[in-house]
């Protein structure tokens, strides 16, 4: 018998209910189970054991009792050494890529929402068994997991070699889309749960080959070739750090976001950005891919960079995760900020995307963080730290306290490179890989960081993290990309960003943020406001002009120095004198000098 031995099956698909048997071969006198309140790579904690109910334990034909400890911890009074099976069922209703799901058409979980950890027993080796109940016969089963013995549906049992492994690789199951390819050697599984009759699967298929092949060419170019010239000798390894991959896509009518995993991720996607067929029916147009199939791209290369930026090359407070509380680390900038720099720039060097739409992704990141008040409150260091309170719960006064470490610490990134390749002597590309080879592919600490900076610049870098790092000035974005054939245009900003707020329309218009300084915050607006309508000073209501969009702002406050804002707040009106201000500007970007640019955004080939 295995160690720790989980059986999954479906317990009711209408009520959402997975029913979970889970076998300790050996238990020690009053063992002790613990359910994870967070998952490693969404940092808020989000107490899964509030969807665990009905918990008994037996030994042989004995029922015996379990007490609670705490919000998510357990003791069982047995007997040691005597197998104990414990029966749990797990609420499963929440379509996000964090936790689990099960309805008639479809069952997703990460094992942190339903494998109760053995104390004493993490590092023995686990089995997971998936059960295919008569109600879901008829279902495939899609993971990352390491098949033991498993039908053609991937229903059987599956091995991990420790409690880690086992949660760290999430489970799809259902009657999904599925198609394959290879990179680099390397066999990958796409699966997509919700797809339309329109979606084109060979297209998503090929685009990310295109963008698995440049990540692993970004970290391993010059080992591949050394592996390929070596392997007919020797038979030597791979210097790739998994042996095979998995994508688990949801398509939904409103989503976004994706988790990473050592050998796969879960992704979800609005079902309109997907890749689609070309038309040849009701009017045939000519074919254009969705505006949003290019965020879908960038949402998975983004994850699968994290195979190595965050799974891997990890903060050295992450070494070992700590399942009960907050793991606190200021490298989130590093990890979430440098990934989300090459998530795009790698799009670019797969020839998915060219230089226009590179740096409109690219200006919409600058103008994202300099529009935040909160970038001169709070630093990239503090934001990572503080992610368990502040990023993933976010509130009204969230732009003005805050910074988010994926934006501005991309744009750290993107400083570091443009002043390395300005200094001539290496890159960030070369930067990241010798990371990876100082750190094993493991645990790293800025002090890592700033140790190959120096030594591959031929000097410090310590002024540079403690200004864009760790304190709170502008970066030299502008200046250090018209260094290398970025031109810069200003235009002028939004309606929403020169009044200093931020908004909700549909059914009225409705304040969500009311930026700090802004000519808003000064004539009084207030998260929660029903902005009504605008009238002019000196008029009565006859001068008043109700609005529906912000777009009809311009339109009735026309070229008024100041008008009166009338806004509902708890159902009474208010009038707010709010003055018009001087138009702001926004960063738009160009491609004036093509070498120089491309020099940048071309792949750069690792150093041999």
């Amino acid at each position: 018998m295995d160690a720790i031995h989980y059986r999954v099956e479906v317990a009711d698909l209408h009520a959402h209910l997975f029913g979970v048997t889970l076998t300790i071969a050996a238990p020690s006198v009053a063992q002790a189970l613990r359910l994870p309140v967070w998952i490693p790579g969404s940092y808020l904690v989000r107490e899964f054991a509030k969807n665990l109910q009905n918990l008994q334990c037996r030994q042989g034909s004995r029922s015996v009792t379990v007490q609670q400890l705490g919000k998510a911890s357990w003791v069982v009074n047995c007997v040691a050494g005597k197998p104990l099976v414990i029966r749990y069922e797990i609420y499963a209703n929440d379509p996000s890529v964090r936790t689990a799901w099960l309805d008639a058409t479809r069952g997703f979980f990460n094992g942190t929402s339903l494998c109760l950890l053995v104390e004493g027993q993490q590092d023995q080796c686990h089995t997971l068994e998936l059960v295919a109940t008569e109600s879901i016969a008829h279902w495939s089963v899609a993971t990352g997991s390491k098949a033991l013995k498993v039908n053609k549906g991937g229903f059987g049992t599956y091995r991990a070699d420790n409690y880690d492994t086992l949660v760290d690789c999430p489970v799809e199951m259902g009657t999904f889309w599925s198609g394959a390819f290879n990179a680099c050697g390397i066999p990958h599984r796409f699966v997509v749960a919700g797809a339309p009759p329109s979606f084109d699967g060979a297209k998503l298929l090929a685009d990310t080959q295109a963008i698995c092949e440049a990540e692993i060419h970004f970290w391993h170019e010059a080992s591949i070739k050394k592996h390929s010239a070596s392997r007919t000798k020797d038979g030597g390894q791979s210097p790739i750090p998994y042996t095979n991959y998995v994508f688990m896509l949801n398509a939904v009518a409103d989503g976004y976001g994706g988790l990473e995993h050592s050998n796969s991720t879960a992704l979800i996607c609005n079902r309109q950005d997907l890749p689609r067929l070309p038309r040849t029916t009701l009017a045939p147009t000519a074919h254009k891919q969705p505006e949003g199939y290019t965020t879908l791209l960038g949402l998975i290369s983004h994850e699968y960079f994290h195979t190595w930026n965050v799974k891997r090359l990890r903060p050295a407070e992450l070494t070992t995760y700590d399942y009960t509380q907050e793991n606190y680390t200021e490298l989130l900038w590093f990890f979430e900020g440098f990934t989300s720099y090459y998530d795009d720039l790698l799009l670019r060097r797969a020839g998915l995307i060219d230089n226009a739409a590179y740096l409109k992704l690219l200006a919409k990141t600058i103008n994202g963080v300099a529009q935040t008040p909160g970038r001169k409150v709070q630093s990239v260091a503090q934001a990572s730290f503080d992610a368990w309170i502040k990023y993933y719960r976010q509130d009204e006064n969230t732009p003005n306290a805050t910074v988010s470490y994926y934006t501005k610490g991309s744009l750290v990134a993107l400083c570091l490179d443009l002043t390395l390749r300005a200094e001539g002597k290496t890159t960030l590309d070369a930067v990241m890989r010798a990371l990876w080879t100082r750190c094993h592919g493991g645990p790293m600490t800025e002090q890592d960081l700033l140790a190959v900076l120096s030594t591959l610049s031929g000097r410090s870098f310590a002024t540079e993290l403690a200004q864009w790092v760790h304190g709170t000035k502008d970066l030299p974005v502008t200046a250090l990309l018209e260094g290398h054939g970025i031109q810069i245009h200003q235009e002028p900003d939004q309606v929403a960003q020169q009044l200093g707020l931020r908004l909700k329309e549909g059914n009225g218009l409705f304040i969500q943020s009311v930026l700090r300084g802004g000519v808003a915050e000064r004539a009084g607006f207030a998260s929660g406001d029903e902005w009504i309508a605008v009238r002019h000073a000196g008029k009565g209501f006859e001068g008043a002009w109700r609005l529906r969009t912000l777009d009809d702002f311009p339109l009735y406050a026309g070229n008024a120095r100041s008008v009166t804002a009338l806004v509902s707040r708890d159902r009474r009106l208010l009038s707010l004198p709010l003055t018009l201000p001087k138009p702001s500007k926004a960063v738009r970007l160009s491609v004036h000098d093509e070498g120089l640019a491309n020099a940048w955004l071309d792949h750069a080939p690792a150093s041999t």
